[in-house]
């Protein structure tokens, strides 16, 4: 029997289990009503895409019990009393000298069963959990400071696509879900974190070189011009993780970290891409990141012009805890 007060319980079907939505009717996203079952729904409709961003990847949930409104819950641990069919990973914490059970997303029963727990946003590592301590990912986050318009975004974006095409590598871009944008580049996983941030911070540097008006490396916030967007090459750092594809944020309207075509980046409107939009756009244009997994790349070069920084005294951010 409902508790008083609670919508009745219902199934969904989710790949090959079912799984059930509790309090199904509960408004998650106020600014136009979007219910849990409707966040699920929507996960439903980018299965394919969410699983891919996901693939046996650590994964934090951010859980919204009561609706985005209300407490935010960051979970490393999957609960007691999950299906035993879920897969997880044990990772370490060294600054706390613990460790949590991580779940791996593998299949789509998973993102329903999470979006039960009430989770809202998947933040996944950049490794995956045959090997965590050696990224796959390079994530390129373009974080544009509050005095900064979409236009110095979208410039900063055309500078690094025009880089990684010089240097003979695929990025594939997304919105994140707020104000920025970020680019995902696949590597080969034989660099650690610590390399893998000082190839990033490398790649970042040159970004600034080609547009000084628009683009900042500086470490500490308060030292960055407000007008400027900040190439954000921490996201790289182990444990540090930001919004996957698809994944839904945690904001009133319920935007969307949403993969485009490069073609697109003239268009494209993050507010815009939200779960009452993005599913019509998922059926209609499938996903520009369908191919992201297809081929893995080098970061040598990045890592020597890390070097070449290094000898001429460039400033060394300190490395962030994780």
């Amino acid at each position: 029997m409902a508790a008083k007060g609670s919508t009745p319980a219902t199934e969904l079907e989710a790949g090959e289990h079912t799984v059930r939505i509790s309090n199904p009717d509960r408004v998650y996203f106020p600014e136009r009503g979007e219910t849990k079952l409707d966040l699920a729904n929507y996960y439903l409709s980018v299965s394919d895409g969410i699983v891919q961003a996901l693939r046996d990847r650590p994964c934090m949930l951010h859980r919204f019990p009561t609706g985005v409104t209300g407490e935010k819950v960051h979970q490393k641990r999957v609960p007691r009393g999950a299906p035993n069919w879920l897969e997880t990973v044990n990772i370490h914490f060294p600054r706390w000298n613990r460790t949590a059970d991580e779940l791996c997303v593998t299949e789509i029963g998973a993102v329903i069963w999470a979006v039960q727990m009430s989770t809202v946003e998947f933040h996944p590592w950049n490794s995956r959990r045959f090997d965590v301590e050696r990224p796959d990912e390079w994530r390129i986050d373009l974080d544009p400071m509050p005095e900064a318009d979409f236009d110095r975004v979208r410039h900063t974006a055309r500078v690094t696509h025009e880089l990684l095409d010089e240097l003979g590598i695929t990025g594939y871009p997304k919105t994140s879900g707020g104000s920025g944008l970020h680019v995902y580049v696949r590597i080969e996983p034989e660099w650690g974190f610590q390399d893998v941030r000082r190839a990033a911070l490398a790649f970042a540097r040159e970004v600034e070189r080609r547009a000084p008006d628009d683009v900042t490396t500086t470490w500490w916030r308060k030292d960055r011009d407000p007008r400027m967007v900040f190439v954000d090459y921490n996201q790289n750092t182990r444990d540090h993780t930001i919004a996957a594809a698809y994944s839904v944020r945690g904001n009133p309207s319920g935007t969307v970290s949403t993969p485009f075509g490069w073609d697109e980046l003239d268009d494209i409107e993050p507010q815009e891409c939200t779960i009452a939009t993005v599913p019509g756009r998922y059926a209609e244009r499938g996903d520009p990141a369908a191919g992201i997994d297809d081929e893995a790349f080098r970061i040598d070069t990045l890592l020597e012009w890390a070097e070449r920084d290094e000898h001429a005294g460039a400033e060394e951010p300190p490395e962030p805890t994780d």
